[in-house]
């Protein structure tokens, strides 16, 4: 397969990302973040909505051919320690016209300040959030990236083992399920967007003093029994191939519903990369898979 001049043209930008990641003090980055927040406009037919999720701060993503009764709640990624960007908002965006389902995008709790639970406690507070507004677990997806792959993950597991029902799906790109540091790359392997140093701060920030071990924290040490039918896309070019490839490999083990698609050539969380077209293909890909699964309860409005 030829590598397109679109791909070329983000990937010669991606560099530049790497070297933030690394070198930019984590104050500026969420000012900047905060400052992209304010002005972010996304596809016309699609409105953009905060709310509180039981006090868990959120943003609801609707386009104008919604449903209403059912929800994707999706988990965006940033290491743990980055909140919603702009990106992430678009991207939901692009899902939500996809779909025609309206999306609620958690803005979790960070750390270093909030390691975890806290991030963990937030999404499993907006998906009962969503629960007590009357919308049935089976009319609810989730879905996350990177960091928040992990934690939709880890909520899905926490909500088994809490007796809590279950959504209809889940879907996770390029999720990070090993936060031991035990996995090194190959001699001479550079993931082209996420430096070394910054994984290793992403990771400590997260853990703190609690054991990397625990299953809600790597959930490849987990018992995946009883989730939800699972999609999981990662990129060839990307660090976390292996995190994908073991949780999927787990997940088949215990019997989930579970597939896993390796993109050739695609590095970490490639989707925000609307312009791309491996992009729109993971995404299609990602509604096609949803809809499947998502509205098995009748049709009805979501309460006002």
């Amino acid at each position: 397969m030829t590598t397109s001049s679109i791909e070329r043209g983000v990937r010669a930008g991606l560099p530049i990302v790497r070297f933030m990641q690394a070198y930019i003090p984590l104050p500026v980055a969420h000012r900047l973040i905060r400052l992209g927040m304010a002005n972010v406009r996304l596809d016309f037919g699609v409105t953009r909505e905060a709310i509180s999720a039981d006090g868990v701060p959120c943003d609801w993503v609707n386009p104008q051919n919604s449903t209403r009764n059912e929800v994707l709640l999706y988990l965006h990624g940033g290491g743990f320690v980055f909140g919603l960007t702009p990106q992430h908002l678009q991207m939901g965006a692009y899902l939500a016209k996809k779909m025609g389902t309206r999306i609620l995008m958690v803005d979790y709790r960070l750390a270093p300040d909030h390691p975890f639970p806290a991030a963990l406690d937030d999404c499993v507070t907006a998906y009962r959030w969503l629960l007590k507004q009357g919308i049935p677990a089976p009319n609810i997806a989730v879905a996350g990236d990177s960091a928040g792959g992990n934690l939709a993950i880890t909520m899905l597991m926490k909500l088994r083992d809490d007796g809590d029902p279950l959504p209809a799906a889940a879907v996770c790109l390029s999720p990070v399920t090993d936060l031991t540091n035990k996995n090194t790359p190959n001699p001479g392997f550079k993931d082209p967007l996420l430096p070394p140093a910054a994984l290793k701060y992403y990771k400590k920030a997260y853990v703190a003093h609690h054991d990397a071990r625990d299953p809600l924290i790597s959930p490849v040490f987990g018992n995946l029994r009883g989730l939800p039918p699972l999609l999981v896309h990662v990129g060839e070019d990307e660090i976390l191939c292996d995190d994908a490839v073991r949780i999927a490999s787990l997940a088949k083990s215990a019997d989930v519903d579970v597939r896993l698609e390796i993109y050739p050539r695609m590095w970490h969380v490639w989707q925000l990369y609307l312009n791309l077209p491996q992009a729109i293909q993971s995404l299609d890909d990602i509604a096609k898979f949803l809809q499947a699964h998502l509205g098995f309860v009748a049709q009805q409005p979501a309460p006002t």
